[in-house]
């Protein structure tokens, strides 16, 4: 029986992608993504029949994926980061309830956090959460609240899709909340291109992020009271006794 690999293929470079990843895309006879990802692969999987939907046909995208399986073909369903991690795998389950006889298999990738805490240094060693800045599928004022309880509760932050052509004053407004329970000088980062060609990384504080400007290509780390600058980089300690 035909199946399905809901695939993260990590931050775009091939080298970044997992061993379970490269079978899964090797062992498909269709390759299915937003078209920016599987320009990401292509070189890497040659002969196969690639498919892509632009951005916001996801629910086309999903189905594409559900009837090219019904053919008896073996298909990825490809992701950047992670496929669980604001990628296509609840949706995949969810349209995949029309189509009970087709198995779907989710495969993990690196994320946007962990490819750019790797690039930092290492900001996320303690608790840390995900909140994603576009209000596309959710609501600003629950994104307002979420990251006011992340403040306040001293998580170091992890921000996705922190601007965009209509959301540019998105990540100073975010700033501005955080700052209510965070100091000005709460040790920052940005990561953009994570593992592509032009990648950059800036260490900075939150009084200074506040009006850095960022890309939907850039992740965003906000420390928590206990993070510092150590040789350059961004490390949040863990609490470990260090014996001398």
């Amino acid at each position: 029986m035909s199946k399905i690999y809901v695939v993260g293929i990590g931050p775009g470079s091939y080298e970044q992608m997992t061993g379970r990843a490269v079978y899964a895309l090797e062992n498909s006879d269709v390759i299915i993504g937003y078209t920016v990802y599987v320009d990401l692969v292509k070189e890497h999987f040659a002969g196969k029949e690639f498919l892509t939907t632009p951005m916001r046909k996801e629910v086309d995208r999903c189905i594409l994926a559900f009837e090219e399986a019904k053919k008896g073909k073996n298909v990825s369903m490809i992701c950047s980061g992670d496929a669980g991690v604001y990628g296509m795998a609840g949706l995949m389950y969810e349209v995949g309830e029309d189509y009970p006889q087709i198995g779907l298999e989710v495969i993990p990738g690196v994320t946007a956090a962990t490819g750019g805490a790797a690039v930092l240094g290492a900001p996320l060693i303690h608790d840390f959460c995900l909140i994603s800045l576009s209000d596309l599928l959710t609501p600003w004022e629950k994104i307002e609240a979420r990251l006011l309880a992340a403040a306040q509760a001293d998580f170091v932050v992890c921000i996705y899709n922190p601007s965009s052509k209509k959301r540019h004053d998105y990540l100073q407004k975010a700033c501005d909340l955080l700052m209510r329970y965070k100091s000005p000088d709460t040790v920052c980062g940005t990561v953009s291109q994570i593992a592509r060609q032009g990648e950059c990384a800036s260490v900075m504080t939150l009084r200074e992020l506040r009006d850095t400007q960022v890309d939907m290509f850039t992740t965003v780390f906000v420390g928590n009271s206990q993070t510092k600058v150590q040789n350059g980089k961004m490390v949040t300690p863990r609490g470990y006794r260090m014996e001398r």
